[in-house]
């Protein structure tokens, strides 16, 4: 991994966020239609339309910020996630990687941060509408003993504001968790 250094001493959870399929969806709006942002990537020379819910980035923004999680970003979107930062009013987030990865090198990187996370016995929440199903025998023995939440969201919805419950409760059980 490059760029992103994970602390074992530091014991808040990490979020491993991915972003299409998870933020961005097509059908993202949670009681009424999603807003849409344009983004120009110039390592593709395309503009990518991204629809989100603006409540479900105010609740990633606002665990971050209170320290419950360290949010991460583990998405092909990482080599331009400032693009992401900037379009969504999040702060700057670390990343789990910095290459440009597309295929199974991404589906490769992605679970080597969690895994990264696991080995030093932080506890995860990752969110990946592909990777936490492909990955699921591996990471399922995670989950049954209270070391991560998976959530793998319908990738034409994304996060759903249970979804979001799930994440807070996780993350308020690791609070009480004697250690």
């Amino acid at each position: 991994m490059n760029g992103w250094v994970i602390a074992p001493v530091a014991q808040i959870p990490v979020w491993l966020l991915d972003v299409d399929g998870v933020i961005n969806a097509l059908r993202a709006g949670w009681s009424a239609a999603p807003e849409t942002v344009q983004i120009w990537s110039p390592a593709d020379n395309y503009d990518y339309r991204l629809r989100y819910e603006p409540r479900l980035v105010d609740a990633i923004r606002e665990i971050h910020v209170s320290g419950r999680a360290e949010v991460v970003w583990c998405t092909t979107w990482c080599s331009e996630a400032d693009l992401l930062e900037e379009k969504f009013g999040l702060p700057p987030l670390a990343k789990a990687f910095t290459e440009r990865f597309t295929g199974e090198a991404a589906s490769r990187a992605k679970v080597a941060a969690a895994r990264e996370v696991i080995a030093a016995g932080r506890r995860l929440v990752w969110t990946d509408d592909v990777e936490v199903e492909r990955h699921a025998e591996e990471c399922e023995p995670w989950a049954a003993d209270g070391r991560a939440l998976l959530i793998g969201p319908n990738p034409s919805r994304g996060l759903r504001p249970r979804h979001v419950q799930e994440i807070e409760e996780f993350l308020r059980v690791g609070l009480e968790a004697p250690g």
